[in-house]
């Protein structure tokens, strides 16, 4: 190798990181976009929208919104795992699509550690068990008794195979050992619906589509999946108070880019994200959606999705969820 080989690609190299830098320097200086692999209205629809209007004002460039629901919110996913990691298109993710997917689709088309940039977890949120008020069950000492006495009797509904509800009645399966008959739906909205009108009998379901019709007593709540009661519903039990261990869960949202965004940007967006995150209209959002924030840097986060991953799995193989 000659003396000037070596200088030219020294010089490429230098070239490269100078461009690389004064890129990063320039960030943001078009609109960025922020996918969502749910339908607008849902909960991780409202986290965008809140968190990309305060990126907007923040940063001086448009951010938008662009909902690609599909596949448990694993068609969005795919979207960003395949996007140019420039800071210009970020996901804002779910466990679902990026913890959960890898134990339920064999065939996933991507690798939820390698294929994302993991920037800050956002917020996590419970789930409750709610049944129709002609399920004759006050609690959930009675209604897993009644559950026992009826082996696939009683059928909950979910926003489809391998969501966060389907994945929380298996849990709750598992731990009280009984049996009951998985109904799928597209969505949330056609779940609530048939459960309200008895079609269904329970479902383990997002406090914000829960509260209005459990305050109005057209649904009934027994316990809540977290390892708290939640200020919304103080009156709710835990599923440790009820007498059920092993059953708690949370299902997290987060914000993800591309593999290999630079370390500059993905510092910037942590950092911004976290201050909005601690805005008083912010927090107060999330809290009145039954949402905690938890934050955090990207190392972190980065940490926490393997082992989330193996634990997802786990229950996915205890339990023996297919998907329907």
């Amino acid at each position: 190798m000659t003396l000037h080989s070596i200088s030219r690609r020294s010089a490429v190299a230098l070239a490269l990181c100078l461009s690389t830098g004064a890129f990063a320097q320039n960030w943001p200086d078009k609109p960025i976009r922020i996918v969502v692999g749910f339908a607008p209205g849902g909960f991780t629809d409202v986290l965008a929208r809140t968190i990309g209007q305060k990126l907007q004002d923040r940063l001086g460039q448009p951010v938008v919104v662009d909902n690609k629901a599909g596949a448990a919110g694993t068609v969005g996913a795919d979207i960003v795992a395949k996007a140019k990691p420039d800071g210009y298109t970020l996901l804002l993710g779910h466990s679902n699509s990026n913890s959960v997917a890898p134990a339920l689709y064999p065939k996933l088309p991507y690798d939820v550690v390698k294929d994302f940039t993991p920037i800050i977890r956002v917020a996590s949120t419970p789930l409750l068990l709610t049944v129709n008020p002609a399920v004759p069950a006050n609690d959930v000492k009675s209604f897993v008794a009644l559950a026992k006495q009826k082996p696939m009797g009683l059928s909950f509904a979910s926003s489809g195979s391998g969501s966060a509800q389907h994945l929380a009645a298996a849990r709750f399966m598992l731990a009280t050992q009984t049996q009951m008959n998985h109904i799928p739906y597209k969505g949330s909205g056609q779940a609530i619906v048939d459960l309200l009108s008895g079609q269904v009998n329970l479902n383990f379901e997002s406090p914000p589509n829960v509260m209005p019709h459990y305050q109005a007593g057209k649904l009934r709540v027994l316990a809540i999946t977290s390892d708290k009661r939640s200020p919304l519903m103080p009156n709710v039990p835990t599923m440790a108070e009820a007498g059920v261990a092993n059953a708690e869960m949370l299902q997290w949202f987060a914000v993800l880019g591309p593999a290999k965004m630079p370390a500059d940007i993905t510092r910037r967006l942590n950092t911004e994200i976290a201050a909005i995150l601690k805005l008083p209209d912010v927090a107060e959002k999330i809290a009145s959606q039954g949402g905690e924030i938890i934050g955090g840097t990207p190392e972190s986060f980065a940490a926490f999705i393997p082992d989330d991953s193996a634990s997802w799995a786990k229950l996915v193989r205890e339990a023996n969820v297919r998907m329907d």
